[in-house]
């Protein structure tokens, strides 16, 4: 606990208490789901440093405690399911949310390191997914820090119903690498096949995207503390890009 600062201390302790509760209450813990993720969007040196090192503090190392209070739970009953929540940018880094980019990178990453120590433990009971949704219309986007100039947006956006249901699956048949989604899955297909063309065409596609929305000040979001806007499980993005498209026409 002495390499962990005072804020990782408490995050590290919550996560411990949470799973101390369940088993107080249900004598087991079957599933931990980590669905945790803020953002920061624009271009990398225009976001403060003290905002990227936010997006790390909640999206890695968040993750990292809670996957550490799962297993060692699972552990010692033999048996559980970890899902973390990843994001096609695990697999397709994106132009314009680097360093969200970078820890979702770190979360599929961290749970192929979990499957592969598991399996040398010999604990065939514990499985680890990783769920890799395109992007998403919830309020993600309104609590992002966002130093674009522009209002959030992306192309294509997906219903939140369509990731719920893929966590759910994910409870029952855990795999590894989970693309929800058609729009993810030919992500993830095309950055296996073509990296650098995958790339460099996401990046056109997020700059292009953000260009077309109207105009928004610098703000670091609900990276810090809570604001009320944005409280429902649908963002509203898609209407409003709907309004900005037309608008373009």
């Amino acid at each position: 606990m002495r390499a962990i600062n005072s804020v990782g201390a408490l995050q590290f302790r919550s996560h411990s208490a949470l799973a101390a509760a369940a088993v107080a209450q249900f004598g087991r813990v079957d599933v931990w789901i980590n669905n945790v993720g803020v953002g920061a969007l624009g271009y990398f040196w225009d976001i403060p440093i003290e905002d990227h090192a936010r997006v790390v503090d909640v999206n890695l190392k968040g993750l990292i405690f809670g996957a550490h209070a799962a297993l060692k739970q699972f552990r010692s009953q033999g048996y559980g399911t970890l899902i973390n929540t990843g994001s096609v940018d695990s697999e397709t880094p994106l132009a314009l949310q680097n360093t969200y980019a970078s820890t979702k990178a770190g979360v599929l990453s961290l749970s192929r390191s979990l499957n592969e120590e598991l399996k040398l433990a010999g604990e065939t009971g514990i499985k680890v997914g990783t769920i890799m949704p395109w992007a998403v219309d919830t309020p993600w986007w309104i609590h992002a820090a966002n130093y674009t100039g522009h209002a959030p947006r992306m192309a294509m956006m997906d219903d939140p119903q369509i990731v719920v249901d893929a966590i759910i699956d994910a409870c029952l048949d855990p795999k590894e690498e989970q693309p929800v989604g058609w729009k993810a899955k030919a992500g993830d297909l095309s950055h296996h096949l073509m990296p650098k063309m995958t790339e460099r065409m996401s990046a056109k596609l997020s700059k292009a995207e953000s260009e077309k929305a109207s105009f928004a000040p610098d703000n670091t979001g609900a990276i810090y503390e809570p604001m009320d806007d944005g409280l429902r499980m649908d963002g509203g993005l898609r209407e409003r890009m709907k309004r900005e498209d037309e608008a373009h026409t």
